[in-house]
């Protein structure tokens, strides 16, 4: 297929960006696969990049990594971006593990904010997907102020004035 006009300078740059960085799930049961989820529910064409292994309270560290070596076995030959929950537990130790000597960059305190902000850059290098995770993850996070419903202001004819959820 040829393009010509406007696009064809643009499409040279889409062919470059098909190999993207996988991303690896690993937290307690049942946060990666409910974040996985969440991720294809915004970006549904990112099934393939995004793995999400759950890690059982009675799973021994040594399964779980041989789970996380088996899953990663059959992807791409890009990198591979590891978001893991709690720094020092079990699913972030056997992160470091699966990380050392590979092509691969991991960031823990996974959440939500962090995770679609990872995959809607999975095309950049891991240097630049690591800083734009952890934006993501830290603009996530904030207080809310407590105000109208949806922080509209509220109008003179509302007839309610208690904001109760229905």
């Amino acid at each position: 297929m040829s393009f010509s006009g406007p696009f064809e300078r643009i499409i040279p740059i889409l062919d470059d960006r098909t190999m993207s960085n996988n991303i690896l799930l690993i937290a307690h049961a049942p946060l990666a696969h409910a974040l996985r989820q969440c991720a294809l529910h915004v970006y549904p064409e990112c099934a393939e990049e995004v793995i999400a292994i759950d890690v059982a309270p009675n799973a021994s560290p040594e399964e779980t990594l041989a789970s996380a070596r088996l899953a990663l076995s059959h992807r791409n030959e890009s990198g591979t971006m590891v978001l893991t929950d709690v720094f020092g537990a079990t699913p972030a130790n056997v992160a470091q593990k699966l990380v050392d000597g590979v092509n691969a960059k991991l960031v823990a305190g996974v959440n939500l904010p962090m995770l679609l902000r990872t995959v809607c850059y999975r095309h950049e290098s891991l240097d630049a997907l690591v800083t734009r995770a952890l934006a993501g993850g830290a603009q996530g996070v904030m207080q809310v102020a407590i105000t109208a419903p949806q922080n509209q202001a509220r109008r003179q004819n509302d007839p309610n004035t208690h904001d109760h959820q229905q």
